[in-house]
């Protein structure tokens, strides 16, 4: 009897470490490919007499792990949905770091030729898969293990503190390679953390097998079971589901969760790129930059959580969204100063935004979405914004500063465009939620 009772009491604790460790790891393994995009791949991958172009066939790659996400946000959108969260991610947490640990070792284009980066292609198309899969599964995890509704999006922030959590360690990483001579940096140092994630890996691995089911998953599962078995069509499959059913909800769940995407991508990717080629900075300045404003946003995950929860979701993240429309502008001035604190400062106040939306659009968006395609919905919505705006937001980002050098004006237009986006999706979710799901959730759950 005291198992029994102890369990369901410890479960929302246990689930949201999970969500944080299991999502800290697969961000490190993204993040880490993201910094290696911007200092190493370009050189080493796809050598080239113009820096310009190696660099754009770098984020190429890293673009093609964003066009990834949506196929593993349909698959094991479909996984969390028919048969369970958890087993969804085990594997691709399983899957991010295997991949992670064999680009490690993957040879380079002075060895193999054109099979290194075709090699390099494929294991990142898997890795998008993975990340694919992994977010809204440690979403749903984590706010549907919640006790209470008024809370999911708090512990569903558990989930988003393993982004800045991730980019930490995977800055460190790279702040300690970089400090190797540049010959041996290009050599062997810039794997190691790549390979680090084996043992990562082994610790996520551990944590996640000993997170019970979803509550709402196993609950669902039981409202299926009472139902008299129909000799009509059977149900759709959960992505048939969210492309029919409200297909305009989708559309502004993709823009919502913009800014939390791509805003990322452009100041801790891009920015690496504008800072080090064409501000000429060292990269360890930035690297110390980078691992500042990842622990300010660690801390302002859980804070900004709290806040909306007094405050209302849909009020917070619209006003967060249009601070951020006018902050690239600040980030651009004081990171043209060019010093450790000016340069920190300015990204600090992008990121400051940045951080606090992206604490809080999960919970909201998930909201959004019945348990029965919830997994799909929101895994989808979030991928496909990655996809399309997220993986291409540094590849712009680069265009924009060669076509544009001396004139930094261009990209805080570009910064504003995205933060203006989820803006406005935002207000239009929170004013088309009710109308547009919950009346058929009820249904359901009548």
């Amino acid at each position: 009897m005291h198992t029994a009772t102890a369990t369901p009491r410890h479960q929302p604790v246990r689930a949201s470490l999970a969500a944080f460790v299991g999502t800290m790891i697969e961000w490190y393994d993204f993040y880490i490919y993201a910094m290696a995009s911007a200092l190493v791949f370009g050189k080493l991958f796809f050598p080239t007499t113009n820096g310009f172009y190696g660099t754009l066939a770098s984020f190429g790659t890293f673009a093609v792990g964003f066009l990834a996400r949506p196929l593993g946000g349909a698959v094991f959108g479909y996984i969390g949905d028919r048969v369970g969260r958890k087993k969804s991610l085990v594997v691709t947490l399983l899957m991010m770091g295997s991949v992670t640990v064999l680009i490690g070792l993957l040879p380079t284009y002075a060895s193999i030729g054109v099979w290194a980066p075709v090699a390099l292609v494929a294991l990142r198309f898997i890795q998008g898969i993975a990340v694919g899969g992994e977010w809204g599964g440690a979403v749903l995890m984590a706010s549907e293990h919640s006790p209470d509704r008024s809370r999911r999006t708090f512990l569903a922030s558990f989930a988003q503190l393993g982004s800045p959590a991730g980019l930490i360690l995977a800055t460190l990483m790279f702040k300690l390679v970089s400090g190797l001579d540049n010959a041996v940096f290009l050599d062997w140092g810039w794997r190691l953390p790549f390979l680090v994630s084996a043992l990562l890996l082994a610790v996520g691995f551990a944590i996640r097998l000993s997170v019970q089911e979803s509550p709402d998953f196993l609950a669902e599962q039981a409202r299926r079971a009472s139902l008299p078995a129909r000799s009509a069509k059977p149900e759709s499959a959960p992505l048939g589901q969210v492309l029919r059913g409200a297909p305009g909800l989708l559309a502004l769940a993709i823009g919502a969760n913009v800014l939390g995407i791509a805003g990322f991508y452009f100041t801790n990717t891009f920015m690496l790129v504008y800072t080090t080629q064409y501000l000429q900075l060292q990269r360890a300045l930035v690297l110390n930059c980078l691992l500042v404003v990842s622990v300010m946003q660690f801390f302002i995950t859980p804070l900004a959580a709290y806040l909306a929860r007094r405050i209302g979701n849909h009020r917070f993240l619209v006003s967060v969204a249009a601070l951020s429309v006018l902050s690239p502008y600040a980030m651009f001035w004081l990171v043209d100063m060019g010093s450790l604190t000016t340069v920190t400062l300015g990204v600090g106040v992008a990121v400051l935004f940045i951080g606090a939306y992206y604490a809080v659009i999960a919970g909201f968006v998930s909201e959004a979405f019945p348990t029965r395609i919830r997994y799909t919905g929101i895994s989808m919505a979030y991928q496909v914004s990655g996809a399309i705006f997220g993986g291409l937001t540094p590849l712009l980002g680069t265009v924009l500063a060669e076509k544009f050098q001396g004139h930094w004006w261009p990209l805080a237009l570009l910064f504003s465009g995205i933060s203006l986006l989820s803006m406005l999706c935002v207000s239009r979710l929170g004013a088309q939620h009710e109308r547009l799901v919950a009346p058929s959730a009820r249904a359901q759950e009548v």
